[in-house]
C-alpha cells in the first residue's frame, strides 16, 4: 500500500530515519515494518553515492523511501527522485516562493520545472511517465522558523503541497528556545499546534518528528499523521549503551539529533 493510499484513508503513518551511510542499515529498518523510511542526506552523512543503494535496498522490502534533502536547491531534489525516491522532505521553507520552487522541482512541466531522466525511478513503475509521476510524488515542506510561521497559509496555498514535517528543535531554536523534541512549553506546543491547525483546514498531512514514543502518541492524538521517533544512529548507540549499563552498571547518556 502506497503513502497516498493510508493517508486516504485517515491513517497516521510511523516513519523510520536513516542518518547511516548503509544500505544493510536501510534495509533492517525498511523490514522492521515501518510505514515509510526517510534517508537524511541534510544532517545524516549520507552522500549521494550512499543514497541509491539505500534507496534500492528500501525498494527490495517495498517500503516508500523519502530522502530529505540537504536544502531547497532543484538539484538535490530532482537526483533524489531520479534515483527513485517516493518523495522529498525539504527543510527550511520559508516563503510562498520558496514552496513553488520544491513544489516546480517535483513536477514535471507544466505543472513544474522538474527535468527529464528518471534513471532509476523509472525502472520501478511499468509506463512511467510525466503525469503518472506528477501524481505519484509527494512534495514534503518544513516550516521550521519564524519566517515559515509568518507565511504558513501561504505556503500551504501553493498547489503541490502535500504536507508539513515539523522539526522542533529548530522551531525552537530559531523562535529564542532551547531545542527541545518533546514541546514541553506552552509557547513551543502552541507554535507546532498551529502548522497542524493550518494543515488540516486545507487537508494537508502533518508531521514531526518525536522525542520518543510518548510524544509521538501525544501528537498522533492531536492529528499528525506522519511521525517519527528518532533514528538508526540512535537505536545502535541506546542499544550498545544499554548493554554496558547493564554489565557495567554505569549509565551513559545516548546522544540526541534533531530535526
Amino acid at each position: 500500500m502506497t503513502l497516498r493510499e493510508l493517508w486516504d484513508r485517515g491513517e497516521p503513518t510511523i516513519g523510520g530515519w536513516c542518518v547511516i551511510p548503509s544500505p544493510f542499515g536501510a534495509e533492517l529498518m525498511g523490514k522492521a515494518g515501518y510505514d515509510w523510511v526517510c534517508i537524511d542526506t541534510q544532517h545524516g552523512v549520507i552522500g549521494y553515492d550512499q543514497m541509491v543503494p539505500m534507496l534500492q535496498a528500501l525498494s527490495g522490502t517495498g517500503t516508500p523511501a523519502f530522502v530529505r534533502v540537504p536544502w531547497n536547491q532543484p538539484s538535490d531534489i530532482m537526483k533524489a527522485l531520479d534515483a527513485g525516491a517516493d518523495g522529498v522532505i525539504v527543510p527550511m521553507v520559508n516563503s510562498a516562493e520558496e514552496a513553488r520552487r520544491a513544489v516546480g522541482a517535483c513536477r514535471y512541466p507544466p505543472r513544474g520545472y522538474r527535468s527529464w531522466g528518471p534513471t532509476r525511478a523509472a525502472l520501478q513503475t511499468t509506463g512511467f511517465g510525466p503525469e503518472s509521476a506528477d501524481r505519484a510524488v509527494i512534495c514534503v515542506v518544513m516550516i521550521e522558523t519564524v519566517e515559515g510561521m509568518a507565511a504558513l497559509d501561504e505556503i500551504l496555498a501553493v498547489p503541490g503541497i502535500d504536507g508539513v514535517y515539523v522539526g522542533p528543535n529548530d522551531l525552537a531554536v530559531t523562535h529564542g528556545m532551547k531545542p527541545d523534541a518533546t514541546a514541553s512549553t506552552p509557547e513551543h506546543r502552541r507554535l507546532i499546534e498551529t502548522i497542524l491547525q493550518a494543515c488540516e483546514r486545507r487537508g494537508l498531512i502533518a508531521g514531526i518528528h518525536c522525542a520518543g514514543p510518548e510524544t509521538a502518541i501525544r501528537w498522533r492524538e492531536a492529528g499528525f499523521r506522519m511521525l517519527n521517533v528518532d533514528n538508526d544512529s540512535v537505536f545502535v548507540r541506546g542499544g550498545a549503551s544499554g548493554v554496558l549499563e547493564a554489565l557495567r552498571g554505569v549509565k551513559r547518556e545516548v546522544g540526541k539529533t534533531g530535526y
